[in-house]
């Protein structure tokens, strides 16, 4: 992995990376104590790591479940056609759907793996056949029900 701009990136600042990426909110301070640098180098790090666009921005993680979105649907998508146009309207389509959580291009025997989390089942079979069935150029789908999530980055 390198910097847009300064060359490789080194131990500390990998350190940086995996403890931000757990504690995005740790003040500077304690992240220079817990990487061995004073303040002031640990922040030219962390401004060089969002610089170079490495650290792409901050957010809070938030619970689904207490949101009222605790099923998790994975989706195989195939579409009827893959030109350009057809994967163009495809993505800018399922980008509108809030439900769809991710969607991922795949090369294999489908062309799209969505991940979609609704309330329960109910509601997934609604977005389901109202909205990822009527996406531009589908022709098929197959969906995977999560039954526990073991391991969610996001969580």
């Amino acid at each position: 992995m390198k910097s847009a701009s300064d060359g490789p990136i080194d131990r500390i600042d990998a350190r940086i990376l995996e403890i931000l990426a757990r504690e995005g909110r740790l003040p500077i301070a304690e992240l220079a104590r817990r990487v061995g640098l004073s303040k002031t180098p640990c922040q030219a790090r962390v401004k060089r790591l969002e610089a170079a666009r490495i650290i792409k921005g901050y957010r809070a993680v938030l619970d689904p479940v207490q949101l009222g979105a605790a099923h998790i649907a994975f989706v195989e998508v195939k579409l009827a056609t893959t030109t350009a146009a057809a994967l163009d309207a495809f993505n800018t389509a399922a980008l509108t759907i809030a439900e769809i959580e991710e969607c991922h291009m795949i090369a294999g025997g489908f062309d799209y793996l969505l991940k979609v989390r609704t309330e329960d089942m109910t509601a997934y079979r609604r977005v389901l056949g109202e909205q990822i069935s009527a996406l531009p150029h589908v022709a098929q789908t197959s969906t995977f029900a999560v039954m526990e999530a073991v391991k969610d980055r996001g969580l």
